[in-house]
């Protein structure tokens, strides 16, 4: 294969693999990278759990590329590690407008932008880690999905009734997994 006609084939398989990087679905945050550690302000704080002494201040998150399709989004955020591995379920949320781009600092938090459904607390909205000490950095997995559906589900929706809800019409899905200790 001559040089010139070598170079132009990875020249455009090259370009070709931006074009397609360019177009995924992405979940990021400016509070933490992806696999990282979670600031202790975003963990829970609840007087009654001696595990929840944060400031229960929820991340922003910013996402792109959401499927031309979409007609609202999902975000649910959960611990597998939490419960002693039975998970823990710290956010619900959809009714997401397609155009939205992210959530501002706790935004999460003051239930803005978004329909609540129903965390394992049983709040509508971010309800932050609380891992005991002791027992390791546990995995946060926020998991945001673009589906076909108008932004008219109920509120109070648990993760798994969401997940029936919307199983048929999810478009696509970005994930983003944070983690936290004590």
């Amino acid at each position: 294969m001559p040089h010139v006609l070598r170079f132009s084939l990875c020249a455009w398989l090259v370009l070709s693999a931006s074009a397609s990087a360019a177009d995924l679905f992405i979940l990021q945050s400016p509070a933490f990278a992806d696999n990282g550690m979670m600031d202790a302000k975003f963990s829970g704080n609840d007087k009654q759990n001696p595990n929840c002494s944060g400031q229960n201040n929820s991340p922003p998150l910013v996402w792109s590329n959401t499927p031309v399709q979409t007609k609202s989004l999902a975000l649910v955020v959960q611990d597998a590690e939490g419960n002693n591995g039975l998970g823990v379920t710290h956010f619900v949320a959809y009714n997401i407008i397609p155009a939205a781009t992210g959530f501002s600092p706790d935004a999460m938090r003051d239930g803005k932008g978004f329909t609540g459904g129903k965390n394992s607390k049983g709040t509508g909205t971010w309800y932050g880690p609380c891992p005991p000490p002791g027992k390791g950095a546990h995995h946060y997995t926020f998991t945001l999905i673009a589906t076909s559906l108008p932004p008219d589900l109920p509120p109070g929706l648990t993760r798994e009734a969401l997940f029936t809800k919307i199983s048929g019409h999810q478009l696509a899905a970005a994930g983003l997994v944070a983690r936290f200790g004590q």
